[in-house]
């Protein structure tokens, strides 16, 4: 059993709030967390018949008969449940629920009809390299073969098994829960497709003319994947720079471990030698990325940088300060991995306050300005 980052968080959101909503992906430790966070709850799972069935029956009289606190798993089951927790928290404001759920669509969908302004909203990725702790013993490409769920470290399974059960269920509940697709077989095709395009723009038209789909079907079926938090669009920062930089976003995978599985990757040693090894790293750079500001109850800040000549992997903004980095998998640090950061200074001038590289050596150097940092320490 992990500790997870965002545990303090929500207990203090627990202290202000009657209503706290957690989404994430399958398996990546809601249940198990609120359970820590809150274990004077009652908790309840909705994705069981008999449970829902008896919540559907008379929803008001269920919250209320749990008023030391209640965690409602896959909230998402009983829409109308949603209205009822809003009338109940407003006549006694000292009631407390926690509402989980594997599907953003579907549970941010009931927010926002019944609980817009009454509830806190979190979300929670896999395990992040700072959560699995002291890790020295596994290298780079164990790391990214295995991924950061937490049944691949707490209970010892291996990643097919767990990627293999995790795209299973995921395509039989959450994908024809979001949107009736008849052909499953093709959609299996569609999230192959995207893995190997990970790492890079993500071009609706061209991966709709390789699985002769059409545009509007390719955007769908991307909204699937970010819904049920399988994929993420990283956008581009074109912030008073001008047109000539690309609009066009690149697409990454929420864990990398399901990436290597969904490329056929069946071992770390297979990983090494890999041709998408690069955008691999780099995918795990970014989630970890993404995962930090999650943790910490905040919305992801991140693009990336492409215009005709250069192409930074991630800007990082802050206020009127940007963050510029650069990821590479290589072992050993080169100046002209700097070189794309520092033309970027001359575009943007002070509004850039650091440049950074992440790659995959032992060395560190960090200075006001710029540096070099290993991966694991971010």
């Amino acid at each position: 059993m992990y500790s997870r980052i965002l545990e303090q968080d929500l207990l203090q959101l627990s202290k202000q709030w009657a209503v706290i909503s957690i989404t994430g992906p399958r398996q990546s430790g809601k249940t198990t967390l609120c359970k820590m966070a809150f274990p004077m709850y009652d908790y309840v799972n909705l994705e069981e018949p008999r449970v829902r069935a008896m919540v559907e029956q008379d929803p008001k009289s269920f919250l209320l008969a749990h008023n030391n606190g209640l965690i409602v798993d896959e909230a998402q089951y009983v829409p109308e449940l949603f209205s009822y927790v809003q009338v109940v928290v407003d006549e006694n404001p000292a009631l407390r629920y926690v509402l989980s759920g594997s599907s953003d669509f579907l549970l941010m969908q009931n927010i926002t009809q019944s609980l817009a302004g009454r509830v806190a909203v979190r979300r929670l990725l896999p395990l992040s390299i700072r959560e699995l702790g002291n890790i020295e013993y596994v290298s780079t490409d164990e790391l990214m073969y295995r991924g950061f769920y937490p049944a691949v470290w707490g209970d010892g399974k291996s990643p097919a098994s767990v990627y293999d059960s995790y795209l299973s269920t995921y395509i039989e509940r959450d994908v024809r829960n979001i949107q009736n697709i008849t052909d499953l077989k093709l959609f299996r095709a569609f999230l192959t497709a995207c893995a190997v395009r990970a790492g890079s723009e993500f071009v609706a038209s061209s991966l709709g003319s390789e699985l002769g789909l059409n545009y509007k079907t390719i955007q769908k079926w991307m909204t699937i994947l970010e819904a049920s938090y399988t994929a993420f669009l990283l956008p581009p920062y074109f912030k008073n720079i001008g047109k000539r930089l690309t609009k066009t976003p690149k697409i990454y995978f929420y864990d990398v471990g399901f990436l290597c599985y969904l490329l056929g990757i069946q071992n770390a040693q297979h990983l090494s030698t890999h041709p998408l090894r690069g955008a691999i790293f780099e995918n795990m750079v970014v989630a970890e990325m993404l995962k930090s500001r999650f943790n910490a109850g905040e919305r992801s800040n991140l693009f990336f940088y492409r215009d005709k000549s250069r192409e930074i992997d991630v800007l990082q903004e802050s206020g009127q300060d940007v963050y510029a980095y650069e990821i590479k998998s290589a072992k050993r640090m080169d100046v002209s991995f700097f070189r794309n950061m520092d033309a970027l200074r001359g575009i943007m001038g002070d509004s850039i306050v650091s440049t950074q590289v992440v790659y995959d050596g032992e060395e560190e150097l960090a200075t006001s300005h710029n540096g070099y940092r290993n991966y694991r320490t971010l």
